[in-house]
């Protein structure tokens, strides 16, 4: 690849996040092109090369990842192919961008970790789009700036509408459970805004308000947390998929000399309506809405850490840590008692 050319991608998975990170790559990069799509059901590359026009389709990831002019890779596939096909990226001398999470052992986090740092010429991301948010990101400019004086409390949650067709029950079998698919996020922005602190003791809890299918994953659909960190700082985590509105994401950072607080409202836009019924705005009706604009600055940071134009503001080690205490917060979900790391 010459300083000048675009980055050549290839996109494996075309499911809902895959779908439009391929949108973004095919339409709206200007430093990249989306070459290649691999996908298991054909309808989805007939997708791909007819909306989005990708020539080369793959249903085989071997086959995909052999293509010698392939510069990069975006991994949207299930939870479960993610070690094998970044190691395998990685391996084939591809830059890589996995959604998160790397692997849901924390074994396989380290051991994909140092392969990654033994290949120093390649970019290598985990996606946590919460961090190219713009209200995030300004948040915690703030903290850092000291404006909120010393940051000692993070509440943050994850809360999704309701989805009566069950997709995530269904989800659940791989996912890791509510606290690895949902509030991973959430710890890693209370990492973010606390000055990456190592995390100490954990306890969770959750609930079945909905959905007594998931049970069988020993899952539930409302879950809730808190996390001591070395130095004295805490955080509050919630996590629900049976919100009846809308989606809401919410953060507050909590310091000695003040507070901020990102998302209060579920509110989409700024419109407010009043009448003699009251006073409502639209809601968001879920995450996509709420981080469309974090999704692109995410794969744009990507593309450009790649061609060699910036840093990245996450690590493979923050990864890894969110997923160390995530795996910890199912722990002690699922004993009942705190856990120490």
């Amino acid at each position: 690849m010459s300083p000048t050319s675009p980055l050549k991608v290839g996109i494996v998975g075309l499911g809902r996040l895959g779908r439009r990170h391929a949108s973004y790559l095919a339409r709206r990069m200007t430093g990249a092109r989306l070459v290649s799509a691999c996908n298991p059901s054909m309808g989805a590359l007939d997708w791909a090369r007819d909306e989005l026009g990708v020539e080369r389709l793959h249903q085989d990831y071997d086959r995909f990842i052999a293509e010698a002019d392939l510069d990069a890779v975006v991994l949207a596939s299930p939870t479960t192919e993610h070690p094998r096909q970044f190691e395998a990226a990685l391996r084939a001398g591809k830059h890589v961008f996995v959604e998160k999470p790397l692997a849901l052992d924390l074994a396989t986090c380290e051991s994909l970790t140092a392969l990654a740092q033994a290949c120093p010429e390649q970019v290598a991301m985990v996606g946590f789009e919460r961090r190219f948010d713009p209200d995030l990101m300004a948040a915690q400019a703030a903290v850092a700036r000291g404006e909120l004086g010393r940051p000692y409390m993070v509440r943050s949650q994850t809360c999704d509408m309701n989805d009566p067709n069950g997709f995530f029950v269904r989800f659940s079998a791989t996912s890791g459970g509510i606290f690895n698919d949902c509030s991973v996020h959430d710890i890693d922005l209370a990492r973010w805004m606390l000055g990456n602190p190592r995390a100490l003791k954990v306890f969770a809890s959750g609930t079945i308000a909905l959905h007594p299918d998931l049970a069988r994953h020993h899952d539930v659909d409302n879950g809730m947390a808190i996390i001591e960190f070395e130095g004295g700082a805490r955080a509050m985590l919630y996590a629900s998929r049976t919100m009846p509105h809308g989606h809401e994401t919410t953060l507050e950072v909590i310091g000695t000399e003040g507070t901020v607080q990102v998302g209060y409202g579920a509110q989409a836009g700024a419109t407010v309506y009043r009448s003699a019924r009251g006073v409502h705005h639209p809601v968001l009706p879920d995450f996509y809405a709420r981080f469309e604009q974090a999704f692109f600055h995410e794969m744009d940071a990507f593309v450009a850490a790649c061609l060699g134009h910036g840093d990245l503001p996450a690590t493979l080690a923050d990864a890894t840590e969110a997923t160390r205490i995530a795996l910890a917060l199912t722990q002690s979900f699922q004993s009942g008692q705190a856990v120490s790391l």
